[in-house]
């Protein structure tokens, strides 16, 4: 009578069961695939922005003019200029503002129903989104419809999950895929991906727009778009072993994230996923405001950069990706992974106050230079969370990072696109400057966590020497 559990059991295979060996192709395509099409857009639609909303008012802002005309004392001072500037910044807020903010709903609900249903869906509908939305930003282009038609595609490409939720759900592959020792390394190579398309969307994305305008280039972004979504659909392999059938507009998928941070079990994990998730609130929100404003920053006055300086300045951005990678696989050999983020916090902080301060181009170069391992932190923080939480509650998880990383989109927008024009009167580069203050307080939650971590170890270490006084045997 005592047999019977044993057919249980074996239908219920152990956890670690649900590790697959690394399945080819993987998830490194389609994020390569949706960060090209990301990455040819943002530029290009900040730039159609202030070349559409410049010729409405008659300024001919530095894109047609070229430095010479928008360095002088003249430009730097002219009020057209900056009204320009203003309503560009103010676009920018509302289109991001209005797409984020579906957005974050949606990858909270996407994200759990992914544990259930398998990843591949939760790839396919945001690429298929991705796609929708560039072509209303064609249609804007060739019909000359107003920039206000940017939001509607922006809105629907947040309803079916936007860029946020294909993050979280190659994010989850990953997990699904690899072992807690590799985990650091794998997440840095999936993040490596994000550079390796942004920086080549930036330079050919600035010389093909140079050379033949914003329409051929957003050609490329549908391709890339409809690209992923055809690769999520027929090549990629699915990681979730046990899939089921599940609800997907249910409370119970926003419940699982809720859950996630509220369970009474294991305090001290759940306090340190509190305190990592704070980190990396910060830090991601400083990463999105200060990139959402390097090409306006750039297009203004004093650099005046034109088009082929903006892709270069671009890529360089993206180029931290793939030296913080390098730097980190380096850095492991003879640092834990903590010490390794703090080094990239400091070249984080270095560089967005450098780049405060550019007056110049090689000045604007040399903050780029600085940051050449920013990136190395957000691998290592999001590896620490994954190894928080147990196998059964990953697709939880990177919903939860997913919606923080929605919110952060949500919160830069809104922070350093309002930021910006009120700081124009007294300084350009104050929204940088702001930024690195706030990266300190990441720097210490880190630090700290680390430090707390250390010395619990410690007294446990020196509570296990001193129990044999209370008449246990020595050893």
């Amino acid at each position: 009578s005592r047999a019977a559990p044993l057919p249980a059991a074996m239908a219920a295979p152990p956890l670690p069961a649900r590790r697959w060996p690394l399945p080819l192709p993987a998830a490194e395509p389609l994020l390569f695939l949706a960060t090209l099409s990301l990455g040819l857009q943002g530029p290009l639609a900040t730039q159609y922005l202030w070349d559409r909303l410049g010729a409405e008012r008659g300024y001919s802002g530095p894109n047609t003019t070229g430095p010479a005309g928008c360095g002088n004392s003249s430009a730097a001072t002219d009020p057209l200029r900056q009204e320009v500037e203003v309503l560009v910044s103010h676009w920018n807020l509302c289109i991001n503002l209005g797409g984020f903010f579906v957005g974050v709903f949606s990858v909270t609900l996407f994200g759990p129903w992914s544990d259930s249903v398998g990843r591949r869906p939760a790839l396919i509908l945001p690429a298929l989104g991705m796609a929708l939305q560039a072509a209303i930003y064609l249609l804007v282009m060739y019909l000359q419809l107003h920039v206000a038609y940017f939001l509607l595609g922006r809105v629907l490409s947040g309803l079916m999950g936007d860029y946020n939720l294909i993050l979280a759900s190659c994010f989850a592959y990953v997990a699904d895929t690899s072992d807690k020792r590799a985990r650091t390394f794998r997440v840095a190579v999936l993040e490596a991906c994000l550079g390796t398309a942004g920086m080549l969307a930036s330079i050919g994305g600035a010389q093909w727009r140079k050379a033949q305008g914003y329409i051929n280039p957003f050609w490329l972004v549908l391709a890339a778009s409809l690209a992923a979504t055809l690769y999520a659909a027929f090549c990629l392999q699915e990681s979730v072993k046990q899939q089921k059938p599940a609800k997907l507009f249910t409370l119970s998928h926003y419940k699982a994230v809720y859950k996630l941070y509220t369970a009474p079990e294991n305090l001290s994990s759940r306090r340190k996923l509190a305190l990592y998730t704070l980190a990396f609130f910060l830090l991601v929100t400083v990463h999105f405001g200060a990139k959402d404003l390097f090409v306006l920053y750039e297009l203004g006055s004093p650099l005046c950069w034109a088009a082929d300086l903006i892709g270069y300045g671009s890529a360089a951005t993206y180029l931290a990706y793939l030296s913080s990678l390098g730097g980190l696989r380096l850095l492991q050999l003879c640092l834990e992974d903590t010490w390794v983020a703090e080094i990239g916090l400091i070249s984080n902080i270095s560089g967005l106050v450098v780049i405060s301060l550019a007056s110049t181009t090689p000045l604007m170069f040399t903050g780029y230079g600085i940051l050449f391992l920013s990136m190395a932190a957000t691998p290592v923080i999001r590896a620490k969370l994954s190894k928080l939480v147990s196998e059964t509650e990953q697709g939880a998880l990177f919903a939860s990072v997913a919606c923080v990383e929605a919110l952060c989109s949500l919160v830069a927008t809104g922070v350093f696109n309002s930021l910006y024009p009120a700081s124009l009167h007294f300084m350009r580069g104050f929204p940088f400057l702001f930024g690195a203050i706030i990266l300190l307080i990441p720097a210490a939650i880190i630090g700290w966590i680390e430090i707390w971590d250390s010395n619990r170890d410690y007294s446990h270490f020196s509570d296990a020497s001193l129990s044999p006084a209370d008449g246990g045997e020595g050893t």
